[in-house]
């Protein structure tokens, strides 16, 4: 399980001819980082002095960017399991039409939940750069490229899950359900990919 090993040994596992894990993963691992960092800034504002009036500010964010840590890390697993339960309804009998379509139908329900654990993935990691941007403003000026990075790491989670969920509509053939996260998906893209872009600038512009 990728929650309980060591980072070398998920990357070995991730570089391996085993189909899981793999990109959706690494996007909620990347995403992880993000809510790590942004905890590390947090924790290297909190208790000093010279932060004092924002510490309270600083302190709600690190709380928050810990429960996305460990949410992230825990979609690792999730999203190991989503594909293994795909790939075992592909795997079902398929001899008679009765067992075709049981398998069909188990194909399509393990699909959606296969698309919906990317984008639950991509919702933290939304939230996670949503919080780079008062990290960035209002901590320690010392770790200010960390904020950067943490805005960076959160990006490529967001759209790392978004190429696993637009791979797993493309699988699902109701089309409700189907139009509807796609909406989900281009709405968190459209708000939140720009936002990481402009904490980048940001950032970029007082180093």
């Amino acid at each position: 399980m990728p929650t309980n090993q060591s980072l070398r040994a998920f990357f070995d596992e991730l570089a391996s001819d085993a189909p899981a894990p793999g990109g959706g993963g690494a996007a909620a691992a990347a995403g992880a980082m993000g809510a790590a960092l942004v905890s590390m800034v947090c924790n290297l504002t909190v208790g000093k002095e010279k932060f004092a009036a924002v510490e309270d500010q600083v302190g709600e964010i690190l709380n928050k960017s810990e429960k996305l840590r460990i949410k992230l890390n825990n979609m690792m697993q999730e999203d190991v399991e989503a594909f293994n339960a795909v790939m075992a309804a592909y795997r079902l009998p398929k001899a008679t039409p009765d067992e075709k379509a049981i398998r069909s139908a188990a194909i399509q329900n393990a699909a959606k939940i296969a698309a919906l654990a990317p984008l639950t993935t991509a919702q933290a990691c939304a939230e996670v750069i949503e919080l780079t941007q008062p990290a960035a403003e209002m901590g320690n000026p010392n770790v200010l490229s960390d904020a950067g990075v943490a805005a960076l790491c959160a990006q490529a989670g967001l759209k790392g899950a978004a190429l696993n969920v637009l791979i797993n509509l493309g699988m699902i053939k109701d089309e409700s359900f189907v139009t509807k996260y796609q909406a989900d998906l281009d709405q968190i893209l459209a708000k939140y990919d720009a936002l990481a872009n402009e904490v980048y600038q940001s950032v970029k512009g007082k180093l």
